[in-house]
């Protein structure tokens, strides 16, 4: 079935080239095989294979370290690509492009030489940690601790959660408090790059001071592992905090809020990509088909829902659009991103659960495609910061900028 493009207004043709290559990707290798790879929650190894040969983990890493250089608008959209085909695959990449994103704007030149070209080409894959058992949203409350033993070290100690890609990745940007006794907490933290030894690993287990458990059972978003992670005594060179140790101690959580922006921009992305398939599957079922001896698309109940996500995929799209837009001519988005990540995972949600409706008791079996997408839009509404986070965020940022 015919996908609904993406809007051509201010699009180059390198861009649209791309996005269609990425789109035969996802209707060819992704969908056909997401299905199995859902169910028996594995990942899909042979997917991330092809994703590297076609260069898409270096989509934003500059030319000159191995990359395609290509912006941030140009990833919002491939993203959507991916995560119409199964939102899995777009976790797969998240979290490296924001350690990408990280490293290209905090980072030194050394550290840019160092990881930038193998993660160009995924030989080596970054992971993003924040969250911790006990902290929620408060990213400011963490208790994972890093304190200097010798000039050349830092040790870690603390333990992370849901960390997307915490076992496949061989880095991990992690945050974590460097200097307890700051009343201001946010000025009291470090991004630390954290690397396991001996590169890409097949399972559990752990290493010199940091421990992977067995990932951690989901109801969607299968095939991408989420992961705890326990560092006990892990010792990170002082040349390993982003940015330097002079230029980057306590500086983390600015850093961290910052590539947050980006993370949004992409959790509305794919929000975008799971309300666009679910419309998709919405409008080849209704046409397919009958009851009263008419397809029920002719009923005008059914016309009214395709015609609310039709108009929500639509909205979600450009709003978060133009917050990449935004980041990429170096105007601050947080309220942009936030609106975004809010309307398009809302709008993600409302799709998926209306097509659902649509296809009636055929959408509760997993045999229908509809039935993946119900337990992967969840997702949408708590990564990144939840939908009531965004509103504290959005609502917070309006008053900022229209202060009496």
């Amino acid at each position: 079935m015919a996908v609904a493009p993406s809007p051509s207004s201010g699009i180059t043709e390198d861009q649209q080239a791309i996005i269609e290559m990425v789109r035969q990707f996802t209707d060819e290798q992704i969908i056909p095989n997401a299905e199995h790879f859902d169910h028996a929650d594995e990942y899909p190894r042979e997917i991330v294979d092809q994703m590297k040969e076609l260069g898409l983990f270096g989509i934003t890493v500059p030319e000159e370290y191995g990359g395609l250089g290509l912006d941030l608008t140009t990833y919002t959209m491939v993203v959507e690509e991916l995560a119409r085909g199964w939102i899995s695959i777009s976790g797969v990449i998240n979290t490296h492009f924001i350690g990408i994103y990280l490293l290209l704007k905090f980072g030194t030149e050394e550290q840019k030489q160092r990881f930038l070209p193998r993660m160009a080409t995924g030989e080596i894959r970054a992971a993003f940690s924040l969250s911790e058992p006990e902290l929620g949203s408060d990213v400011q409350a963490i208790k994972t601790a890093g304190k200097k033993v010798s000039d050349t070290h830092y040790e870690i100690n603390g333990q992370k959660m849901w960390v997307t890609n915490g076992l496949q990745s061989d880095l991990v940007f992690l945050l974590a408090k460097t200097d307890p006794d700051n009343p201001k907490r946010h000025a009291a933290m470090t991004c630390f790059i954290t690397e396991k030894a001996g590169g890409v690993h097949e399972n559990e287990g752990d290493w010199k001071g940091l421990i992977v458990p067995p990932q951690l059972k989901k109801m969607g978003y299968k095939g991408v592992e989420s992961t705890e992670l326990v560092y006990d005594g892990y010792m990170c060179p002082v040349e390993n905090i982003l940015g330097g140790e002079d230029a980057g101690l306590n500086k983390g959580f600015a850093q961290m809020m910052d590539a947050l922006e980006v993370g949004r921009v992409n959790v509305a992305a794919r929000g975008v990509g799971i309300a666009q398939r679910a419309l998709e599957l919405a409008l080849k079922y209704s046409q397919e088909r009958k009851t009263f001896g008419k397809p029920i698309c002719e009923h005008q109940a059914i016309q009214f829902k395709l015609a609310d996500m039709a108009t929500q995929v639509d909205a979600a799209r450009l709003m978060t659009l133009r917050a990449a837009r935004m980041k990429d001519e170096g105007i601050r988005s947080d309220l942009e991103a936030g609106m975004a990540k809010l309307f398009a995972s809302e709008a993600g949600r409302f799709c998926v659960e209306e097509s659902f409706r649509i296809h009636g008791g055929y959408g509760y079996s997993k045999e229908y495609e509809i039935e993946r997408l119900y337990r992967d839009a969840p997702l949408l509404l708590i990564g990144e910061g939840t939908s009531e986070i965004q509103r504290m965020v959005i609502g917070k940022k309006l008053l900022e900028r229209h202060k009496l």
